[in-house]
């Protein structure tokens, strides 16, 4: 069996150290401090402008006055001679839009139906009023509202003596 010399060792021992460091990834340079300008700020794309929030109803209110803010404070029963408000209160954006307000009676027939175009840009109180020259009928009624057509607000109920 040939001997292999402690030096012999060492100096394999030294090689493969040095090789490993010769493979060992090189360090990236520091970046450079920012003396360059500012690279161009990217061209603006043809976006279109945000929509505006689309008109909802928030509230709907039946009453028989109408406060200097056109609030309502709201009354389960009413008298045949009063007129009646309903109250509807809007939030959004809005350009002709139809707002329409119909009375129901316990039958189911239309005791009125009233409409209001509106054209807003925020809050809003429109109160629509129903009034007849002869007294309601007694019984008890139902106010819907549509926006648009579509159904808005919740319905109230309310009772005619």
């Amino acid at each position: 069996m040939k001997k292999i010399s402690t030096s012999s060792v060492l100096m394999i021992a030294l090689a493969g150290t040095l090789a490993l460091a010769g493979c060992k990834k090189p360090e990236e340079p520091a970046a450079p401090a920012a003396t360059s300008t500012p690279a161009p700020a990217p061209a603006p794309m043809n976006e279109p402008a945000p929509a505006m929030p689309a008109l909802s109803v928030t509230s709907v209110t039946v009453g028989n006055t109408a406060a200097a803010d056109k609030s309502v404070a709201p009354v389960a029963t009413l008298a045949g001679n009063d007129k009646i408000l309903v109250s509807v209160k809007t939030d959004g954006t809005a350009s002709n839009a139809n707002l329409a307000a119909k009375l129901v009676y316990q039958d189911g027939q239309v005791a009125g139906e009233q409409t209001a175009m509106l054209n807003t840009s925020g809050a809003e109180t429109t109160n629509i009023e129903f009034s007849k020259a002869s007294p309601w009928p007694a019984g008890k009624y139902r106010a819907e509202v549509t926006l648009d057509g579509q159904p808005a607000g919740m319905p109230q109920e309310f009772e005619v003596k």
